[in-house]
């Protein structure tokens, strides 16, 4: 379905898949509700901190103080014991309710190994848990940069709480996640040597391209990048995200990923990528495979029209995807400065690109319902390709923008995949635009327009 509404003075477009929708939460009145960290447990109580230092618990539809004076948490995670690690500027700490009075007594802090100077923009995000039991966390650059104390760092404290910085190069990484395999993935947001917003995998002993933590770098020796590397240099050291996201048509300040591991109460998409972004107040999907061994794909819209900013995702154990909101610092699409809001799906089979696979020469895209043959023609499909520039500029133009012609199509036999043949050329992105498609039933996608961050092609 597509329909228009108005927003600050604004027209905007809401993209909503048949079936979905989206349900307001009533937060407590008189509280500045910022939320910037949220988990459920197991019986599907909802807690959720906020960017004022408080943690809240929504059980039974009714809100409860759990902890409070926390300096600007951005990252909660519930324990299998029922204490709450909370993710905070100075510290990752832990929260436990000794007497299950529904108050936190004991604040223990679980790490601080790196160095905070009171900048606003020293955030420090998390922690997912691995399955050695290790906490990981990602820490913000500060707004000038963020020199020294580990800043621009990711980080994991062992059970045994050992604080370890283990990869650098990271500039603002507001999320941070695991996927069933216990593989770390994160989300960096776009600005000086991150030409567009993006995500990565998340190895040990790697660099992420944004340069003012390589000085602690191991074997650096707090040597001086600017006088040892040239920007050359850094482009062969960094590692490329395995997903980019076109500023402005799918993020520009992205969240957590949040795998889909509901077995279909969320619909069709199990096993992949929902994600937040919070200036453009919208959730879009990540749809990962493995080309030659590593890990590229594509992004597409999934729904806008949120009230607020989301940066956080969390799906419940009833299938209903939660998003925590806030609009502070950066403003949102959304007309409310913040939130909480979840979305629902009603059974309804909607028609969408389900997923997107690179061929030798090209493209499959599958579809939720079969496909009207008759909409199957080249006038139906709009490709382009470009890539960003690796600077230390504030983001990146698309760079080398052209449009690809297709050389072939096919249609399979269930009208529910297509394969488009092109030039395909590795270090690009290609957009795909198949907004002339329909399908049996005479639907239009909501998502017309997909993203492919083409790192490889096949060997």
């Amino acid at each position: 379905m597509i329909v228009s509404f108005i927003a600050s003075a604004q027209a905007q477009t809401i993209y909503k898949p048949d079936g979905y929708s989206i349900e307001t939460i009533d937060t407590p009145s008189n509280e500045r509700f910022h939320i910037t960290g949220l988990d459920t447990d197991k019986n599907g109580v909802v807690y959720v901190a906020t960017r004022f230092g408080d943690v809240w618990q929504l059980k039974d539809k009714h809100w409860s103080k759990f902890a409070s004076g926390l300096h600007e948490p951005t990252g909660l995670l519930v324990e299998d014991d029922g204490s709450i690690l909370v993710a905070h500027k100075p510290q990752l700490t832990r929260l436990v309710d000794i007497d299950n009075d529904g108050v936190a007594e004991d604040y223990i802090n679980v790490a601080s190994g790196w160095d905070f100077h009171n900048d606003y923009h020293e955030f420090n995000f998390g922690p997912v848990k691995d399955k050695q039991g290790n906490y990981h966390g990602t820490l913000n650059l500060g707004f000038q940069g963020g020199w020294g104390g580990y800043r621009g760092f990711a980080y994991k404290v062992t059970p045994k709480g050992e604080f370890k910085p283990y990869s650098w190069g990271l500039r603002s990484p507001a999320g941070i996640g695991i996927n069933p395999e216990g593989e770390i993935f994160f989300t960096d947001n776009q600005g000086g040597w991150v030409g567009t917003s993006k995500m990565h995998l998340l190895e040990e002993g790697k660099f992420y391209g944004a340069p003012n933590s390589l000085h602690q770098a191991p074997g650096e020796n707090g040597q001086n990048w600017q006088k040892k590397y040239t920007v050359a240099d850094l482009d062969r050291m960094r590692e490329k995200p395995i997903i980019q996201m076109p500023h402005g048509e799918i993020a520009k300040s992205p969240g957590n990923p949040e795998w889909d591991l509901t077995q279909g109460k969320f619909g069709p998409f199990q096993d992949q990528i929902f994600m937040p972004d919070l200036t453009m107040s919208n959730i879009f999907r990540v749809l990962l495979e493995k080309v030659n061994g590593k890990y590229q794909g594509a992004v597409i819209t999934f729904m806008n029209g949120f009230q607020s900013g989301n940066i956080r995702a969390e799906f419940d154990k009833n299938g209903h995807l939660w998003i925590g909101q806030t609009a502070r610092g950066w403003g949102a699409a959304g007309s409310k400065p913040f939130g909480l809001q979840k979305v629902v799906w009603d059974g309804t089979n909607p028609f969408e690109m389900l997923n997107i696979k690179l061929t030798k020469t090209g493209f499959r895209l599958s579809f939720t319902e079969e496909i009207d043959a008759n909409s199957f023609v080249e006038s139906s499909f709009n490709v382009q390709q470009w890539h960003y520039h690796y600077h230390k500029k504030y983001g990146s133009e698309k760079v080398d923008l052209t449009t690809i012609n297709i050389s072939k199509m096919r249609l399979s036999p269930d009208h529910k995949q297509i394969e488009i043949d092109m030039p395909l050329t590795a270090g690009k992105v290609v957009g795909i635009d198949f907004s002339g498609l329909t399908s049996k039933s005479q639907r239009k996608a909501s998502s017309s327009k997909v993203f492919y961050t083409l790192n490889q092609v096949y060997k």
